[in-house]
C-alpha cells in the first residue's frame, strides 16, 4: 500500500475555538483546539501532524528529549515545529525565556506566575516557522492557527496554566527544561516557498515546504513520509487529495497536482 489518508480526530481544549475554518466543518459549539491526523487504526506512526486553533494562551510547558523520556520509562521524547497559517494582529508565541533561569528560579517563577512575564513572547504572522527542540520552555498564544509536526509521544509537562484547574508537572518539567533565550533564527516562509525547514541530519525528523504547479507530477520515495497538503488538490496513487489533509506514504507514491498547491513533506531522520 503506497499512500494512506490519515483519519482526523477533533480534540476539545479549554483554549480552543468554536469557529473552525470551513474545510474542517462545524465545531457544533465545542471548543476545538486541535485536529489530529493519526492512525491507521492500531498503528502508532512515529510522527503526529495536527492543526492547532487557539482563542487563549496554552499552558507554559516543556517536553523531554528521547534520553530523558527513556529514563522515565516513556516511549520517547517530543521535539516539534510550528508553521503559522493565520494570526491575529496581536498574536504571540512564547519560545524560550528572556534570560537564563536556573532550576530554582524556574520553579519559583512557575509557582508565583512570574514565568508568564519571563517568557519571550514573539509577535507572529502567517508564514512564520519555529522549530521547538525538546527541553525548550514554550507556549502558544491566543489567536493563531498553526500546523504542528511532532514526534508522536504524548508527553507534556505543564509548568504554568494561568490558574486553570489542570495538573502541573513541576518536578519533571523543571528537570528537563532549558530555560534560556531561543537561539534558533526566526524564519519567515510564505506559502509558495521551496525550502527545507527542519534538517533531518541533526533532528529526529526532516520537514520541507514545496510548491507545485497544476499538472505537475511528483514521486514520493519509499520510506515513511507524511504528505501534508496545505492548499490545492490532486491525486495520490489514484485517490483524490486536497488541502487540510494528511497522508502517510510508506512504499512510495505518485502524486499529481490538479491545481497550484502548497505542501509540507515530513520524513524520519
Amino acid at each position: 500500500m503506497g499512500a494512506i489518508r490519515l483519519s482526523t480526530k477533533y480534540v476539545e481544549k479549554p483554549w480552543g475555538r468554536t469557529d473552525l475554518p470551513a474545510i474542517f466543518g462545524e465545531a457544533d459549539g465545542r471548543k476545538i483546539g486541535e485536529v489530529w491526523f493519526d492512525g491507521p487504526e492500531g498503528r502508532h506512526p512515529l510522527l503526529l501532524v495536527k492543526y492547532i486553533f487557539t482563542s487563549e494562551k496554552l499552558s507554559i510547558q516543556v517536553h523531554p528529549n528521547d534520553v530523558q523520556a527513556h529514563d522515565r520509562r516513556l516511549i520517547g521524547g517530543k521535539s516539534e515545529c510550528w508553521y503559522v497559517l493565520d494570526a491575529d494582529g496581536d498574536a504571540r508565541l512564547g519560545i524560550g525565556t528572556v534570560r537564563a533561569l536556573d532550576a530554582a528560579e524556574l520553579r519559583a517563577a512557575s509557582l508565583n506566575g512570574e514565568i508568564e512575564d519571563l517568557m519571550d513572547w514573539k509577535p507572529v504572522r502567517a508564514g512564520d516557522f519555529f522549530y521547538i527542540e525538546a527541553g525548550t520552555v514554550h507556549a502558544i498564544g491566543g489567536g493563531v492557527t498553526v500546523i504542528e509536526v511532532q514526534q508522536n509521544n504524548d508527553v507534556t509537562y505543564r509548568l504554568y496554566d494561568y490558574g486553570r484547574p489542570r495538573e502541573l508537572h513541576l518536578d519533571d518539567g523543571v528537570a528537563v527544561s532549558k530555560a534560556v533565550p531561543y537561539r534558533l533564527p526566526d524564519t519567515h516562509v510564505p506559502l509558495g516557498s521551496k525550502q527545507m525547514l527542519v534538517d533531518g541530519a541533526s533532528q529526529p525528523f526532516a520537514l520541507r515546504m514545496d510548491s507545485w504547479r497544476s499538472g505537475q507530477v511528483i514521486t514520493l520515495a519509499a520510506g515513511s513520509t507524511w504528505f501534508i497538503p496545505v492548499t490545492g488538490q490532486g491525486e495520490i496513487d489514484g485517490e483524490a487529495w486536497q488541502g487540510s489533509q494528511c497522508w502517510l506514504v510508506e512504499d512510495g507514491a505518485m502524486v499529481t497536482a490538479t491545481a497550484d498547491s502548497h505542501v509540507l513533506i515530513a520524513t524520519l531522520s
